[in-house]
């Protein structure tokens, strides 16, 4: 077992990882989350994105990093409208 620390605990993705795909080409931080899955959890990036940001800021030795593109739905809906009435 290698003793790289974990990162995103929900997909199980290590520093190890985050650093070959940065090699790879995977060099900001919205391709990095799409390729290795990180932030779409159950913790849904709460933990990970913000070291993801500090790692990719040391990889490219800088400060400034964007952020994640958040999307919410589109068109949230009351969950009431999901109950079929009609079996009260």
């Amino acid at each position: 077992m290698s003793n790289t620390p974990i990162i995103c605990r929900c997909e199980d993705i290590t520093l190890d990882e985050i650093e070959e795909a940065y090699k790879n080409g995977f060099t900001d931080i919205e391709s990095l989350r799409r390729f290795l899955k990180i932030g779409v959890g159950p913790c849904q990036g709460k933990t990970c994105i913000p070291l993801l940001q500090k790692i990719l800021a040391n990889l490219k030795k800088s400060q400034k990093i964007e952020n994640i593109t958040l999307r919410p739905p589109e068109n949230p809906i009351p969950f009431g409208c999901l109950i079929n009435k009609e079996n009260k």
